[in-house]
Protein backbone atom coordinates (compact mmCIF):
# COMPACT_ATOMS: atom_id res chain seq x y z
CA UNK A 1 0.00 0.00 0.00
CA UNK A 2 1.44 2.94 -0.78
CA UNK A 3 1.97 6.70 1.52
CA UNK A 4 -0.74 8.10 0.11
CA UNK A 5 -3.08 5.57 0.95
CA UNK A 6 -1.83 5.12 3.75
CA UNK A 7 -2.49 8.84 4.58
CA UNK A 8 -6.28 8.97 3.16
CA UNK A 9 -7.06 5.84 5.62
CA UNK A 10 -5.41 7.09 8.84
CA UNK A 11 -7.00 11.08 8.54
CA UNK A 12 -10.82 9.18 8.93
CA UNK A 13 -9.34 7.19 12.02
CA UNK A 14 -8.11 10.34 13.59
CA UNK A 15 -10.76 12.16 12.80
CA UNK A 16 -12.87 9.42 14.52
CA UNK A 17 -10.92 9.42 17.60
CA UNK A 18 -11.23 13.41 17.80
CA UNK A 19 -14.93 13.09 17.96
CA UNK A 20 -15.45 9.97 19.91
CA UNK A 21 -13.26 12.10 22.21
CA UNK A 22 -14.94 15.35 22.66
CA UNK A 23 -18.38 12.81 22.52
CA UNK A 24 -17.53 11.43 25.62
CA UNK A 25 -15.56 14.21 27.79
CA UNK A 26 -17.12 17.56 25.65
CA UNK A 27 -18.58 18.39 28.86
CA UNK A 28 -15.83 18.04 30.91
CA UNK A 29 -13.58 19.90 29.50
CA UNK A 30 -16.28 22.84 28.81
CA UNK A 31 -16.44 23.05 32.54
CA UNK A 32 -12.60 23.11 32.88
CA UNK A 33 -12.79 25.72 30.45
CA UNK A 34 -15.18 27.71 32.02
CA UNK A 35 -13.16 27.35 35.40
CA UNK A 36 -9.82 28.61 33.76
CA UNK A 37 -11.66 31.53 31.98
CA UNK A 38 -13.45 32.31 34.53
CA UNK A 39 -10.19 32.51 36.71
CA UNK A 40 -8.19 34.81 34.52
CA UNK A 41 -10.88 36.87 34.38
CA UNK A 42 -11.36 37.32 38.45
CA UNK A 43 -9.19 37.24 40.99
CA UNK A 44 -12.12 36.02 43.28
CA UNK A 45 -13.43 33.13 41.43
CA UNK A 46 -11.15 30.68 42.46
CA UNK A 47 -11.54 31.69 46.35
CA UNK A 48 -13.21 28.42 48.50
CA UNK A 49 -15.60 30.64 49.46
CA UNK A 50 -16.92 31.70 45.73
CA UNK A 51 -16.31 27.65 45.03
CA UNK A 52 -18.46 27.05 48.08
CA UNK A 53 -21.36 29.37 46.67
CA UNK A 54 -21.08 27.51 43.21
CA UNK A 55 -21.84 24.30 44.89
CA UNK A 56 -25.02 25.70 47.38
CA UNK A 57 -26.47 27.45 44.24
CA UNK A 58 -26.35 24.35 42.23
CA UNK A 59 -27.62 21.69 45.17
CA UNK A 60 -31.59 22.60 44.50
CA UNK A 61 -31.18 22.34 40.59
CA UNK A 62 -29.33 19.45 40.95
CA UNK A 63 -31.85 17.39 43.33
CA UNK A 64 -34.38 18.46 40.82
CA UNK A 65 -32.52 17.76 37.58
CA UNK A 66 -31.85 13.64 39.08
CA UNK A 67 -35.25 13.65 39.35
CA UNK A 68 -35.94 14.53 35.66
CA UNK A 69 -33.01 11.79 34.44
CA UNK A 70 -34.70 9.66 36.51
CA UNK A 71 -38.05 10.16 33.99
CA UNK A 72 -35.83 10.07 31.33
CA UNK A 73 -34.66 6.47 32.09
CA UNK A 74 -37.87 5.38 31.22
CA UNK A 75 -38.28 7.56 27.96
CA UNK A 76 -40.33 9.86 29.64
CA UNK A 77 -39.97 13.05 30.74
CA UNK A 78 -41.38 15.22 33.55
CA UNK A 79 -42.51 19.40 32.74
CA UNK A 80 -43.91 19.37 36.11
CA UNK A 81 -40.95 19.23 38.50
CA UNK A 82 -40.84 22.95 38.96
CA UNK A 83 -44.14 23.68 40.09
CA UNK A 84 -43.94 20.24 42.46
CA UNK A 85 -41.06 22.18 44.19
CA UNK A 86 -42.71 25.16 44.43
CA UNK A 87 -45.98 23.14 46.10
CA UNK A 88 -43.49 21.63 48.65
CA UNK A 89 -41.87 25.01 49.27
CA UNK A 90 -45.72 26.11 50.13
CA UNK A 91 -46.45 23.20 51.84
CA UNK A 92 -43.30 22.79 54.31
CA UNK A 93 -43.70 26.24 55.28
CA UNK A 94 -47.43 26.27 55.87
CA UNK A 95 -46.75 23.38 58.11
CA UNK A 96 -44.48 25.27 60.33
CA UNK A 97 -46.50 28.60 60.67
CA UNK A 98 -49.80 27.71 60.19
CA UNK A 99 -50.19 24.47 61.86
CA UNK A 100 -46.72 23.78 64.32
CA UNK A 101 -45.77 21.01 62.62
CA UNK A 102 -42.41 19.83 63.61
CA UNK A 103 -39.37 19.54 61.07
CA UNK A 104 -39.46 15.49 60.55
CA UNK A 105 -43.68 15.78 60.52
CA UNK A 106 -43.38 19.01 58.35
CA UNK A 107 -40.80 17.30 55.41
CA UNK A 108 -42.81 13.89 55.69
CA UNK A 109 -46.13 15.17 54.97
CA UNK A 110 -45.05 17.20 52.13
CA UNK A 111 -42.56 14.89 50.73
CA UNK A 112 -45.66 11.91 51.00
CA UNK A 113 -48.12 14.65 49.01
CA UNK A 114 -45.58 15.55 46.54
CA UNK A 115 -45.40 11.23 45.59
CA UNK A 116 -49.07 11.92 44.43
CA UNK A 117 -48.06 14.23 42.14
CA UNK A 118 -46.28 12.07 40.61
CA UNK A 119 -49.41 8.71 41.05
CA UNK A 120 -51.32 11.63 39.40
CA UNK A 121 -48.60 11.84 36.60
CA UNK A 122 -48.28 8.18 36.42
CA UNK A 123 -52.40 8.17 35.94
CA UNK A 124 -51.99 10.26 32.99
CA UNK A 125 -49.55 8.53 31.06
CA UNK A 126 -49.56 5.00 31.55
CA UNK A 127 -53.22 4.72 32.49
CA UNK A 128 -54.92 7.31 30.11
CA UNK A 129 -51.56 6.47 27.78
CA UNK A 130 -51.33 10.66 27.15
CA UNK A 131 -48.12 11.56 26.03
CA UNK A 132 -45.66 12.37 28.76
CA UNK A 133 -44.90 15.91 27.80
CA UNK A 134 -48.54 17.07 27.32
CA UNK A 135 -49.61 14.82 30.60
CA UNK A 136 -46.80 16.46 32.80
CA UNK A 137 -47.78 20.06 30.88
CA UNK A 138 -50.95 20.09 32.41
CA UNK A 139 -50.05 18.87 35.39
CA UNK A 140 -47.25 21.42 35.78
CA UNK A 141 -50.39 23.63 35.27
CA UNK A 142 -52.34 21.91 37.87
CA UNK A 143 -50.03 22.22 40.47
CA UNK A 144 -49.08 25.70 40.20
CA UNK A 145 -52.58 26.63 40.57
CA UNK A 146 -52.77 23.95 43.77
CA UNK A 147 -49.52 26.06 45.46
CA UNK A 148 -51.14 29.48 44.72
CA UNK A 149 -54.60 28.49 46.04
CA UNK A 150 -53.08 26.90 49.18
CA UNK A 151 -50.76 29.72 50.10
CA UNK A 152 -53.70 32.12 49.00
CA UNK A 153 -51.67 33.80 46.46
CA UNK A 154 -49.12 34.94 47.89
CA UNK A 155 -45.73 34.58 50.40
CA UNK A 156 -46.12 32.33 53.45
CA UNK A 157 -43.74 33.85 56.49
CA UNK A 158 -43.59 34.28 60.14
CA UNK A 159 -46.20 36.88 61.91
CA UNK A 160 -48.33 36.82 58.70
CA UNK A 161 -51.19 37.83 58.59
CA UNK A 162 -53.99 35.34 57.42
CA UNK A 163 -57.10 35.91 55.48
CA UNK A 164 -59.24 35.65 58.29
CA UNK A 165 -57.39 38.44 59.81
CA UNK A 166 -55.59 36.12 62.86
CA UNK A 167 -51.59 36.29 62.99
CA UNK A 168 -50.16 33.25 62.23
CA UNK A 169 -48.24 31.77 65.58
CA UNK A 170 -46.28 28.90 64.53
CA UNK A 171 -42.46 29.46 63.98
CA UNK A 172 -40.03 27.97 61.43
CA UNK A 173 -37.49 25.62 63.38
CA UNK A 174 -33.87 26.41 63.88
CA UNK A 175 -33.35 22.75 62.80
CA UNK A 176 -34.63 23.20 59.16
CA UNK A 177 -33.16 26.13 59.05
CA UNK A 178 -29.98 24.06 59.00
CA UNK A 179 -31.02 22.68 55.38
CA UNK A 180 -30.37 25.12 53.12
CA UNK A 181 -26.80 26.20 54.67
CA UNK A 182 -23.66 24.88 53.84
CA UNK A 183 -22.36 21.88 54.22
CA UNK A 184 -25.79 20.28 54.86
CA UNK A 185 -27.69 21.34 51.70
CA UNK A 186 -24.09 20.43 49.51
CA UNK A 187 -23.96 17.20 51.62
CA UNK A 188 -27.66 16.38 50.39
CA UNK A 189 -26.90 17.07 46.36
CA UNK A 190 -23.71 14.47 46.69
CA UNK A 191 -26.03 11.70 48.73
CA UNK A 192 -28.90 12.40 46.15
CA UNK A 193 -26.07 12.32 43.15
CA UNK A 194 -24.27 9.15 44.53
CA UNK A 195 -27.83 6.90 45.85
CA UNK A 196 -29.03 7.49 42.26
CA UNK A 197 -26.02 6.48 40.35
CA UNK A 198 -25.57 3.54 42.54
CA UNK A 199 -28.96 2.87 42.09
CA UNK A 200 -29.28 3.15 38.42
CA UNK A 201 -25.90 1.75 37.04
CA UNK A 202 -25.04 -0.94 39.82
CA UNK A 203 -29.20 -2.71 40.65
CA UNK A 204 -31.26 -4.85 38.56
CA UNK A 205 -33.94 -2.22 38.42
CA UNK A 206 -31.96 0.54 37.31
CA UNK A 207 -30.63 -1.40 34.05
CA UNK A 208 -34.53 -2.46 33.46
CA UNK A 209 -35.54 1.27 33.62
CA UNK A 210 -33.05 1.79 31.19
CA UNK A 211 -34.38 -0.68 29.17
CA UNK A 212 -37.63 0.37 29.23
CA UNK A 213 -36.18 3.46 28.08
CA UNK A 214 -34.36 2.20 25.17
CA UNK A 215 -37.13 -0.46 23.99
CA UNK A 216 -40.30 -0.53 26.03
CA UNK A 217 -41.41 -3.46 24.00
CA UNK A 218 -38.78 -5.60 23.58
CA UNK A 219 -38.31 -4.83 27.47
CA UNK A 220 -42.61 -6.11 28.12
CA UNK A 221 -41.76 -9.17 25.89
CA UNK A 222 -38.99 -9.86 28.32
CA UNK A 223 -40.88 -9.95 31.39
CA UNK A 224 -40.55 -6.60 32.88
CA UNK A 225 -43.37 -4.86 34.38
CA UNK A 226 -42.90 -1.89 32.39
CA UNK A 227 -45.90 0.05 33.41
CA UNK A 228 -44.73 -0.31 37.18
CA UNK A 229 -41.44 1.00 36.76
CA UNK A 230 -42.63 3.98 34.65
CA UNK A 231 -45.09 4.84 37.58
CA UNK A 232 -41.93 4.48 39.92
CA UNK A 233 -40.03 6.52 37.72
CA UNK A 234 -42.44 9.64 37.71
CA UNK A 235 -43.05 8.99 41.91
CA UNK A 236 -39.37 9.02 42.69
CA UNK A 237 -38.88 12.35 40.24
CA UNK A 238 -42.09 13.95 42.06
CA UNK A 239 -40.32 13.17 45.17
CA UNK A 240 -37.07 14.60 44.53
CA UNK A 241 -39.01 17.71 43.31
CA UNK A 242 -40.45 18.04 46.64
CA UNK A 243 -36.93 17.74 48.44
CA UNK A 244 -35.72 20.32 46.34
CA UNK A 245 -38.80 22.75 47.00
CA UNK A 246 -37.81 21.77 51.03
CA UNK A 247 -34.50 22.67 50.66
CA UNK A 248 -35.32 26.11 48.65
CA UNK A 249 -37.58 26.64 51.67
CA UNK A 250 -34.49 26.31 54.06
CA UNK A 251 -32.60 28.75 52.16
CA UNK A 252 -34.56 31.36 51.81
CA UNK A 253 -36.69 30.54 55.29
CA UNK A 254 -40.38 31.69 53.56
CA UNK A 255 -42.78 30.42 51.00
CA UNK A 256 -42.53 32.86 48.04
CA UNK A 257 -44.98 32.68 44.57
CA UNK A 258 -43.61 30.26 42.45
CA UNK A 259 -40.51 29.68 43.85
CA UNK A 260 -39.80 26.46 42.26
CA UNK A 261 -40.83 27.67 38.73
CA UNK A 262 -37.24 29.37 38.30
CA UNK A 263 -35.31 25.90 38.19
CA UNK A 264 -37.48 23.89 35.88
CA UNK A 265 -35.32 24.74 32.55
CA UNK A 266 -32.10 25.02 34.49
CA UNK A 267 -32.49 21.32 35.72
CA UNK A 268 -33.98 20.31 32.31
CA UNK A 269 -30.91 21.42 30.27
CA UNK A 270 -28.26 19.93 33.26
CA UNK A 271 -30.32 16.30 32.80
CA UNK A 272 -29.97 16.50 29.71
CA UNK A 273 -26.45 17.64 29.48
CA UNK A 274 -25.44 14.49 31.91
CA UNK A 275 -26.54 12.51 29.08
CA UNK A 276 -23.59 12.37 27.52
CA UNK A 277 -21.05 12.19 30.32
CA UNK A 278 -18.26 9.30 29.26
CA UNK A 279 -20.33 8.49 25.99
CA UNK A 280 -23.07 6.90 28.74
CA UNK A 281 -25.39 8.29 26.00
CA UNK A 282 -28.53 7.32 28.23
CA UNK A 283 -29.50 9.50 31.97
CA UNK A 284 -27.09 9.26 34.81
CA UNK A 285 -26.84 11.11 38.07
CA UNK A 286 -23.26 11.93 37.43
CA UNK A 287 -24.12 13.48 34.37
CA UNK A 288 -26.27 15.70 35.42
CA UNK A 289 -24.47 16.79 38.59
CA UNK A 290 -21.60 17.76 35.93
CA UNK A 291 -24.39 20.01 33.84
CA UNK A 292 -25.68 21.57 37.25
CA UNK A 293 -21.90 22.31 37.46
CA UNK A 294 -21.30 23.86 34.07
CA UNK A 295 -24.79 26.09 35.06
CA UNK A 296 -23.38 27.28 38.12
CA UNK A 297 -20.08 28.10 37.05
CA UNK A 298 -21.10 30.32 34.14
CA UNK A 299 -23.98 31.87 36.44
CA UNK A 300 -21.26 33.05 38.91
CA UNK A 301 -18.91 34.10 36.80
CA UNK A 302 -20.84 36.09 34.68
CA UNK A 303 -22.12 37.67 37.62
CA UNK A 304 -18.40 38.40 38.87
CA UNK A 305 -18.06 39.86 35.57
CA UNK A 306 -20.94 42.34 36.01
CA UNK A 307 -22.13 41.07 33.15
CA UNK A 308 -26.03 42.77 33.25
CA UNK A 309 -28.46 40.28 34.16
CA UNK A 310 -30.91 40.68 30.73
CA UNK A 311 -27.70 39.40 28.80
CA UNK A 312 -26.75 36.50 30.91
CA UNK A 313 -29.51 34.30 29.17
CA UNK A 314 -27.81 34.94 25.65
CA UNK A 315 -24.60 34.31 26.93
CA UNK A 316 -25.34 31.22 29.01
CA UNK A 317 -27.67 29.68 25.96
CA UNK A 318 -24.41 30.32 23.63
CA UNK A 319 -21.91 28.33 25.78
CA UNK A 320 -24.54 25.65 26.54
CA UNK A 321 -25.13 25.43 22.68
CA UNK A 322 -21.20 25.18 22.23
CA UNK A 323 -20.62 22.12 25.06
CA UNK A 324 -23.55 20.26 23.43
CA UNK A 325 -21.86 20.58 19.86
CA UNK A 326 -18.73 19.29 21.25
CA UNK A 327 -20.49 16.42 22.65
CA UNK A 328 -23.26 15.83 19.88
CA UNK A 329 -21.06 16.73 17.13
CA UNK A 330 -22.00 13.64 14.20
CA UNK A 331 -18.90 11.55 13.45
CA UNK A 332 -18.30 10.89 10.52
Amino acid sequence: MSSKELSINAAPSLRHQIFDFLYKWGMLLTVVALIAAFGLASDSFLEPNNIINILRSIAIVTVIAIGVSISLTIGGFDLSVGSTASLANALVISLFVWYGFGTTQAILITLALCMLIGLFNAFLIVILRIPDMLATLASLFIVQGVAMTWSFGGSITENMVLPSGDMAEGTIPAGFSLLGQVPIIVIVMLVVTAVAQLGLSLTKHGRRMYAIGGNPEAARLSGIRTHRYRVLAYVIASLLAGLGGILLASRIGSSQVNAGGGYLMDAVAAAWIGLSLAGAGKPNALGTLLGAVILGVLQNGLVMLSVPYYAMDIIKGLVLAVALAMTYIQRR
